[in-house]
């Protein structure tokens, strides 16, 4: 097997320690993270990312294709790659390939390519190389269009090519070496939260044990997510919470060494949102039928009605990672304990499924929800036919969605909010926001998809958003973390608040922002344990 060289490892361990262990540079905002009340959930990491977060563009790059000359694309024979995802070596006739800014909105400029091994590394699509010298290859890319790839044509099995960065054209200018994008870093920083789902690639994760875990060497972040060593520095830099989301597979000792490294690592003055994987509830993911399958096996719940015991098991388990996070961190001061469940489905759920299991409630701090405006137009919904949605104008779908969908929307929070109250928890949203997309088969209608990708560009969305937040600062709400920060329109949904890193303004985000910054906590409500 051939071993990472420790040059990538150190460099990277170089930054992070640095971002650890000084302090940022005071940059003029109208609010701090701990004066604010929202929090955002971080775009996924995938080669079509649209926020590029990192200066080194690989970290979101594609697992390697297969290729092989006279076949198919991508029918090339199985890869022999590393324990890190490096390519070891290749068949005669073959070689690997990855594509990196296939979303596009990626700036435009020389990207400068570092790597380590001998053999041949090409560019093609919308990379072309400039220059070359020995392990480094200057690359001429129009980020704004999709996609550049990336291919070993060649490579020595007793040194082979491994270490691939392909860096911004900023970070070849700087000549810095931190990890992160100013631009990104300066978008969120009034923010008091970062929840890492998606970073955490939560859904369906096959992480078990503490050795499945992403790792700083990782050839790129897009299989198994973002190291919690990254996580935990990009908290550090700006000041902001990081919330958790603990793989659904995971032994005590994952969550305990997870733990342990956080409590080591991250500014002693922020708060760790910790959550049990993520929407336990919801059968279009893994985790709901690992549930499932957990309660059967410990008699929870109807047998006829799994899903009923897929709750139970939820609360139970999330009281166990609860658990191990107190012992880790000597207490619960600095943790915020999130049992999370369907919005929409009523008390019955969040109240006798969840939190009146056993002593469940004594071990959370807070009932996390995530009320979307809910618009779902479908070719067989009763409501919001598709094909009869697709007609409107504009004007008559922000209509329903100010009027019915808001109005929907506020109820399901007073429920929920009177669940918590109950039991003395805080009420969090682990998401929010607009929830405009076409289901069933409405997602195909072209139609449909560009109305309503207009009716999220409109200024009213803003206002919308603003009514939206209102209501939940005045009903009481506590941390709520929007979905999501940036990330293409598509037929499957506008869910950034902006599309791309290259966009400066929206409807959404400028109204979130404005609201961030005119409704800051004050006094006992910072969120800050110091």
């Amino acid at each position: 097997m051939v071993r990472p060289s420790s040059s990538i490892i150190e460099l990277v361990t170089l930054a992070i320690s640095v971002m650890l262990s000084t302090t940022t540079p005071a940059v003029a905002a109208e609010i701090s993270p701990a004066r604010s009340w929202l929090g955002m959930n971080l775009s996924g990491i995938a080669d079509w990312n649209t926020e590029h977060p990192f200066l080194d563009v690989l970290r979101l790059s594609r697992a390697w294709i297969s290729q092989q000359q006279g076949k198919p694309w991508g029918q090339g024979p199985a890869l022999e790659v590393d324990n890190r995802g490096w390519v070891k070596r290749l068949d005669p006739g073959c070689y690997a390939e990855t594509l990196v800014l296939t979303g596009g909105h990626a700036p435009s400029g020389h990207y400068l390519c570092l790597y380590e091994g001998e053999g041949e590394i090409e560019f093609g699509g919308r990379g072309k190389v400039v220059a070359r010298t020995s392990g480094s290859i200057t690359v001429e890319v129009d980020g704004r269009k999709e996609a550049t790839f990336l291919s070993i044509r060649k490579t020595n099995p007793d040194n082979p090519i491994r270490n691939i960065r392909l860096l911004l054209p900023d970070a070849k200018a700087s000549g810095k070496h931190d990890l992160f994008t100013p631009a990104f870093l300066d978008r969120w920083r009034e923010f008091n939260t970062f929840r890492f789902m998606d970073w955490m690639e939560t859904n369906g994760s096959k992480q078990r044990n503490w050795s499945d875990r992403p790792t700083l060497a990782d050839a790129t972040w897009s299989i198994k997510g973002v190291p919690v060593e990254v996580m935990v520095a990009l908290c550090n830099q700006l000041k902001l919470n990081p919330w958790f989301c603990m793989p659904h597979l995971a032994t005590d000792d994952y969550v305990r060494q997870f733990a342990k490294t956080v409590k080591r690592e991250l500014d002693p003055e922020l708060k760790v949102y910790v959550e049990y994987s993520n929407e336990v509830w919801n059968g279009i993911f893994g985790q709901h039928r690992y549930a499932e399958e957990q309660a059967k096996q410990l008699g929870l719940g109807p047998k006829d009605r799994p899903w009923e015991g897929a709750a139970m098991f939820h609360a139970r388990r999330s009281a166990e990672v609860f658990q191990i996070w107190e012992n880790a961190f000597s207490g619960r001061e600095r943790l915020v304990r999130v049992i999370a469940w369907q919005a929409a489905g009523g008390a019955y759920w969040s109240d006798n499924m969840l939190l009146g299991q056993g002593d469940t409630a004594k071990r959370c701090d807070a009932l996390g929800i995530a009320p979307y405006i809910s618009f779902m137009p479908g070719p067989g919904s009763q409501k919001l036919k598709s094909e009869e949605v697709a007609q409107w104008t504009v004007e008559q779908v922000l209509d329903y969605v100010e009027t019915n969908a808001l109005t929907e929307c506020l109820g399901w929070m007073k429920t929920q909010k009177a669940v918590a109250d109950k039991y003395g928890l805080k009420l969090v949203c682990y998401e929010a926001g607009q929830h405009l997309v076409g289901v069933g088969g409405g997602e195909n209608n072209e139609a449909l998809t560009r109305l309503l990708i207009a009716a999220n560009h409109h200024p009213r969305m803003g206002k919308i958003y603003t009514k939206y937040l209102d209501a939940w600062r005045d009903l009481g709400g506590d941390l709520m973390c929007l979905f999501s920060s940036i990330s293409a329109d598509s037929k499957w949904g506008s869910w950034g608040l902006l599309e791309g890193a290259d966009q400066a303004s929206s409807s959404k985000f400028d109204a979130v922002k404005a609201w961030n910054q005119n409704n800051p906590r004050t006094g006992e409500n910072r969120m800050r344990t110091r």
